[in-house]
């Protein structure tokens, strides 16, 4: 592919722009969904948390950012822009310099990203040779002193350790520094603390949340976990069944919910509930991305649908400044809540 021309990005634009980004896949003789039209903007130095239950779409947006899905079963229309360069427009070379340098990854499960059969600090090393030609002596310099900021213990002698050689709470940490070690632009983050015992995971939110703010990056962090939202979104955007379904600051969406599906998200939290009461579930399942309804993918699980819902995809309303929801129902929703 070639890269078409996109405009250089300027202190003032978005980093992040993404428009009608829709992501499908082949299996089994059928066309899967997974992501559906989503708007996307990021500033710089703010954190964008997506939130939704699995199967929402939520990994795979990051992945299309990426450039991570295989191009063999995966069809991807719509517009993508990272620092003014048009993602779904870059060449093979122009995308090995795109990830790392503009754009990294931290995954879910760091075990299954560090290569088993290479210390840690060398594979570290060697993404910062590859992108920016230094020695190696000077990469393990930089890989020590990423190990330093994560606050990796003895992190001299950690950078000799095999990844089976760490805690899931080292390995995590020294994941955030292989995506750190090009200084990105922008930052993905892929329900990184999901695997750790909730002590850990509280450090590394915060540990996350103090990098970002030192290096200023723009920060995509994807969760299913309404509290981990909290402790690092500056905003939140709601999916459901590939679609955003409302999109607000932290506390318009957290304090102030409007969607059906984002009120019983809150709802669902046990924090919610008094002691002695059952949890007000979401009834029914989220529906099959093969086969999606007409209209509103959250209708048939909804007690505020009618046959416009079924019927017709609702547009996005805004409620106010920088909180958006995709229902057509506010009015019943407002009276009932």
């Amino acid at each position: 592919m070639t890269a078409r021309a996109v405009q250089p990005s300027g202190a003032s634009n978005p980093l992040v722009e993404v428009t009608d980004l829709a992501v499908s896949f082949r299996a089994d003789g059928r066309r899967i969904h997974a992501v559906n039209g989503i708007d996307l903007s990021l500033k710089r130095g703010e954190v964008l948390t997506i939130l939704g239950e699995s199967g929402s779409g939520k990994s795979v947006t990051l992945r299309a950012l990426m450039r991570l899905l295989p191009e063999n079963r995966t069809t991807i229309n719509g517009q993508m822009s990272v620092a003014g360069h048009d993602v779904l427009g870059l060449s093979a070379n122009a995308l090995e310099r795109y990830r790392g340098r503009m754009a990294a990854m931290i995954f879910q499960e760091p075990s299954l990203a560090f290569d088993p059969v290479y210390t840690v600090g060398y594979q570290i090393a060697e993404t910062i040779t590859r992108h920016e030609g230094i020695t190696h002596d000077a990469a393990m310099k930089r890989a020590l002193d990423l190990f330093e900021r994560v606050r990796i213990p003895s992190a001299r002698r950690r950078l000799q350790a095999y990844p089976h050689e760490m805690s899931g709470g080292m390995r995590q940490r020294a994941m955030i520094a292989l995506a750190l070690s090009c200084h990105p632009a922008l930052l993905l983050a892929d329900e990184p603390t999901t695997a750790l015992d909730a002590s850990v995971q509280i450090q590394i939110l915060l540990l996350l949340r103090e990098l970002q703010k030192e290096m200023g990056m723009g920060v995509i962090f994807v969760t299913h976990d309404v509290g981990v939202a909290v402790e690092i979104a500056d905003r939140v955007s709601v999916m459901y069944a590939g679609r955003f379904v409302e999109t607000g600051t932290l506390r318009d969406v957290v304090k102030h919910p409007t969607h059906p599906y984002t009120i019983g998200l809150m709802r669902s939290r046990a924090d919610s509930a008094r002691k002695g009461q059952r949890l007000e579930a979401i009834p029914g399942a989220p529906p099959d991305l093969g086969n999606l309804p007409q209209g509103c993918s959250f209708a048939p699980r909804c007690r505020f649908a009618d046959e416009t819902c079924e019927n017709a995809m609702p547009a996005p309303v805004t409620v106010s400044h920088d909180h958006q929801v995709r229902c057509s129902r506010l009015e019943a929703v407002h009276s009932a809540t």
